[in-house]
């Protein structure tokens, strides 16, 4: 079954990353649907950059999922993480990111129990170097953010959008080495069509000690398409045959 219903495990580091033909929104929404309709001790902390609480919730209805109660419920935490950076910015200070990775560890610190399974995703990453972070704040902030859900036994999911195709920026680079698995999402060569919206693969991440996932390579990407309600996979040339 692709994607696999168990990545990530707890203390593992999934990167999801996407180009501008291909956003990979869709595995997102279907990664925190399933994982708040997995068990009544699952909880998420939800740390949104550039997207606001009413677009998560639209796309969520589409799967049955209803944020507000699990809001309501504190099954879902939702961090907008420009109401901590913007303010940071504005007065100059010297770890810009501080504050709101204090502000997710005090959620991960709230929620750690034995018999609660905590997913924490951040979208996106690439989004606070646009609006101004410093690079080095960002990359010291990955580092932490990783060490953090280590540290938390929490699974981390964090996507950066690449906008330069087979030119790793650093921030890329430097997340290829903090991940457990990299799920690369990009398009057709010959663009999206009708039946195809674009292609996934999966990679192993430098901080893997070993595979306990079947790896996909760009030669054998599975293939995806985007419905009302969510997303199909299937093999590649086999567009009516869904994993």
């Amino acid at each position: 079954m692709f994607p696999p219903t168990d990545l990530p495990i707890p203390s593992e580091v999934l990167l999801i990353t996407d180009e501008l033909l291909s956003p990979a929104d869709f595995l997102l929404h279907r990664y925190l649907a399933a994982h708040l309709k997995e068990s009544k001790n699952s909880r998420c902390v939800l740390v949104s950059v550039s997207e606001d609480l009413g677009r998560w919730k639209s796309v969520a209805q589409r799967s049955n999922l209803n944020l507000a109660q699990s809001l309501e419920s504190q099954s879902l935490t939702f961090i907008d993480a420009m109401s901590y950076v913007s303010p940071a910015l504005e007065e100059e200070l010297k770890a810009p990111l501080k504050t709101l990775h204090r502000q997710i560890m005090e959620c991960l610190n709230r929620s750690h129990s034995d018999d609660v399974k905590v997913l924490v995703m951040l979208d996106d990453i690439a989004a606070l170097e646009w609006m101004g972070v410093p690079l080095a704040d960002i990359l010291r902030f990955a580092r932490a953010l990783c060490a953090t859900c280590r540290k938390y036994n929490a699974s981390l999911i964090l996507r950066h959008h690449v906008t330069t195709p087979g030119e790793p920026d650093d921030i890329f680079r430097h997340l290829l080495q903090l991940c457990t698995y990299h799920m690369d999402v990009f398009p057709l060569s010959t663009g999206r069509s009708g039946s195809v919206s674009g292609q996934v693969a999966l990679h192993c991440g430098a901080a893997a000690s070993e595979a306990t996932h079947k790896l996909i390579p760009r030669s054998a990407a599975v293939q995806y398409r985007l419905t009302d309600t969510g997303s199909v996979f299937f093999d590649r040339g086999t567009g009516s045959g869904v994993l």
